[in-house]
């Protein structure tokens, strides 16, 4: 919609506010809101000002003046505000300047593309994430000088078999089972199809929804690929759209990467392909030695050779928490190698075999989880990708086999995923440049993302102790 469409489904709509929204640098919507009649034509062209310098990793108090621009095309009705309410996604400015802030993550995915076109390597690039998510019934937790603890629980746990519940109907989710049983085990079917409706009504287009592998209320609603930009924000209002009907219910939602020890966690697998001209470029053709692997072009296995070699850096955006190292541990569908192969889904790129048509071919990136920044995060993935091509990076052989089955002499020519945070953020210091093509990622983000990591997440924790320390450690 154009800015004068907008205002006219404003009228016709008997809108009353309109909600501006925007993305933080760690990956948060941030927003506020102004009265339906303050928004005019000239709003989209001039935007708003208002104070940056309470978001985080953005500006400081000595320079907090910011503008906010609304994006016409992003136009949605808000299902859960109780005045009706339109939200408009914006961009973020410098006011002096009226250029893009670097900062702002989805400038960063703006960018991406557009360097993506100038290499005229490709001129879409289109992402299908799924999203995971737990809804748990009650969570607590606090930490302080003397005392951390964290305390969840769903209705559907297996833990909560001989819970006294007057009366405890059963059908609790074992551990590791929670792939498509049906009610009553599965308890939050409902509240997904409540999620589903509301995420079309809010212009998502949905495919399906199911439980997910976890006990205790994980889940996935699977939403349809599209062009970078748009599925990043469509991310976003996903989250949304999850934690407010949790909300309604009585319980609440969580992308947090691994919440439960010992289960399965959350990830944001990401469907990906590269287009040109509306051909496929990802699609391999039959070649002289027979079928190319997996029916996958020379330029998809580039694009997968520039994923695998700057995997380890990547991780510090697609993987983004210190809580996101739990996940990626053996045993739980969770990618620790990098490596790639059809079908194998202990590969961190897995080819999906689907109906044999060039349209449908892509490659599935497993190691994503779903607490990242989707701009970052969909961003690095295609400069690494473009980066692959233009060096024409081979990915190797690919790893067909069981990689938890390996032998220890096998697996150890297998590269591994990061198992930490800072090690992730060490690879980022080392292995950047790719992304700072066309200055799609400026050095000021990357250091700014490295140094707000370090100092508010991984040091953060490492100076705490643990509760299992205590009991591993207080009786020696």
């Amino acid at each position: 919609m154009t800015p004068r469409e907008i205002l006219a489904f404003i009228r016709e709509k008997e809108v009353r506010a309109v909600d501006l929204r925007f993305m933080d640098f760690p990956g948060q919507w941030q927003h506020f809101t102004i009265p339906a009649e303050n928004l005019t034509e000239a709003t989209f062209e001039d935007g708003l000002g208002f104070n940056g310098s309470g978001i985080r990793g953005w500006q400081a108090i000595n320079e907090s003046d910011m503008i906010v621009k609304p994006v016409p095309d992003t136009a949605f009705i808000d299902p859960f505000c109780r005045e009706q309410t339109l939200t408009l996604i914006c961009n973020i400015y410098e006011p002096l300047t009226d250029e893009d802030y670097t900062r702002d993550p989805r400038n960063v995915a703006r960018k991406a593309v557009n360097h993506m076109k100038s290499t005229g390597i490709a001129d879409k690039a289109f992402f299908g994430p799924e999203v995971q998510f737990f809804v748990f019934d009650d969570v607590r937790y606090d930490q302080n000088t003397h005392s951390a603890y964290y305390h969840v629980d769903s209705i559907e746990g297996a833990w909560n078999t001989g819970r006294d519940e007057k009366p405890n109907l059963a059908h609790k989710i074992r551990y590791s089972e929670g792939y498509f049983p049906c009610p009553p085990t599965d308890a939050m079917h409902d509240i997904r199809s409540e999620i589903m409706r509301a995420m079309i009504e809010c212009g998502l287009t949905v495919d399906a929804h199911r439980h997910e592998a976890a006990t205790a209320g994980q889940g996935v609603v699977e939403i349809r690929y599209d062009e970078l930009v748009k599925t990043a924000d469509n991310v976003l209002k996903y989250k949304y759209i999850v934690k407010n009907v949790a909300r309604k219910h009585g319980k609440t939602a969580t992308f947090m990467p691994k919440p439960l020890f010992n289960d399965h966690g959350s990830a944001m697998n990401i469907h990906v392909s590269l287009w040109k001209n509306g051909d496929n470029l990802f699609s391999g053709s039959r070649t002289a030695g027979g079928n190319r692997y997996a029916g996958l072009s020379d330029i998809a296995e580039y694009a997968i050779g520039g994923l695998l070699k700057h995997a380890k850096a990547l991780s510090a955006f697609s993987n983004p928490t210190t809580n996101s190292y739990k996940r990626l541990v053996p045993g739980f569908d969770a990618p620790i190698n990098l490596a790639y192969s059809q079908r194998n889904r202990s590969a961190a790129i897995r080819i999906p075999v689907g109906k044999p048509s060039p349209t449908s071919k892509r490659i599935e990136y497993r190691l994503p989880d779903a607490a990242c920044n989707p701009y970052l995060t969909f961003a690095g993935m295609l400069m690494a990708m473009l980066d692959g091509i233009k060096n024409k990076i081979h990915p190797g052989e690919p790893l067909d086999k069981d990689i938890y089955d390996l032998g220890a002499e096998e697996l150890a020519r297998v590269p591994g995923t990061p198992a930490s945070l800072e090690e992730a953020l060490t690879h980022l210091e080392q292995d950047h440049e790719f992304l700072l093509q066309s200055e799609v990622f400026t050095p000021d983000v990357i250091e700014t993302w490295i140094r707000y990591k370090r100092k508010n997440e991984a040091d953060a924790i490492r100076v705490r102790p643990h509760p299992h320390e205590f009991a591993l450690y207080y009786d020696i």
